[in-house]
């Protein structure tokens, strides 16, 4: 399905990343990874979003600012060393890679680029859209610490995905992003939990993945 190529930031940061779909489609995105590094999950969402929607997909392997190929299980020892990991980079420094992303698929004629980012991704997805211009539309689901930064300023369109039974986001985040951000899209499905989308967590709720996955889309095939 897709494949491993090598991308350089503008700081000359050189990062795997997984490339998906046609070069020559009409669409592009630029999906960001959990706290779990580059998994076969997000390999697959890629594979997903080129083989059935048409999407040119490129996927950063951001763990590679202070490891190599790091990709981590799903449990809570893959999550204490991936948020250790993610402790060591900057948040300037994955705004650059995945902006690397961009321009990369910019490079291939895609004017408009979409980011969509999960769990850690989606506070990544939030912060391309306030603090870069490189994208057309950006989409979040169950992204953690968004509230933090729901002040800022969006400069594309944006739509934000949460669980309502998510223990890492309290809802009081929710409701400080709907104050600062009432022309933002977001929907919370109530029987849903932190990591809902992703078939290889206990969390997985499949009817909150399939109407989130299926809204996404909606929203990409408007602004994109």
């Amino acid at each position: 399905m897709g494949h491993i190529i090598s991308l350089t930031a503008a700081d000359t940061h050189h990062f795997a990343a997984y490339e998906a779909g046609d070069p020559k489609s009409k669409h592009a995105l630029v999906v960001v990874q959990e706290i779990f590094g580059l998994t076969a999950h997000i390999k697959a969402v890629c594979d997903e979003l080129a083989t059935h929607h048409g999407y040119h997909v490129i996927a950063p392997a951001l763990f590679d600012r202070v490891e190599r190929d790091a990709v981590l299980p799903y449990n809570e020892t893959g999550m204490k060393k991936g948020l250790d990991l993610r402790s060591k980079i900057e948040p300037e420094d994955l705004l650059a890679d995945v902006t690397a992303c961009a321009h990369a698929l910019n490079h291939h004629g895609h004017n408009k680029v979409g980011i969509l980012g999960f769990c850690w991704g989606g506070l990544i997805a939030w912060q391309a859209a306030t603090r870069t211009r490189d994208f057309a539309a950006a989409v979040s689901w169950y992204g953690g610490g968004i509230a933090q930064y729901s002040h800022e300023e969006a400069h594309c369109p944006v739509q934000l995905h949460f669980g309502g039974e998510d223990t890492h986001i309290p809802h009081t985040d929710i409701q400080t992003i709907r104050e600062n951000q009432p022309d933002v899209e977001i929907f919370v499905y109530d029987d849903a939990g932190h990591g809902f989308g992703c078939p290889d967590r206990p969390s997985f709720n499949k009817d909150a993945r399939d109407l989130a996955h299926e809204r996404t889309m909606s929203f990409f095939s408007s602004h994109l």
